[in-house]
């Protein structure tokens, strides 16, 4: 599902127009990205949470010449699905 598709959807389960449904996600999304960004953690009950994972910087090797590599820290966020929302998925 895109984001246009999502929108589609919030207005039609809502019977909003779309423009008011697209500045629903845009929020919703927006504030996702924000708590990101301050390191915060984001959980949404039954779905799942959303938080950023810190890795630390390592030296590594490039596969292709074998050549050292210093590879940077970095943070990237990182989904962990709900349990309600992983049975549903599964069928249990």
């Amino acid at each position: 599902m895109t984001r246009r598709e999502l929108i589609a959807a919030t207005a039609a389960a809502e019977g909003i127009p779309l423009k008011e449904a697209e500045q629903i996600v845009r929020t919703v999304f927006g504030a996702i990205e924000q708590a990101l960004i301050s390191r915060d953690r984001v959980e949404i009950r039954g779905f799942g949470s959303f938080k950023v994972k810190e890795y630390r910087g390592y030296r590594g090797r490039n596969p292709r010449t074998g050549t050292p590599i210093e590879v940077k820290e970095k943070r990237l966020p990182f989904f962990k699905v709900g349990k309600e929302l992983k049975s549903r998925v599964t069928g249990e």
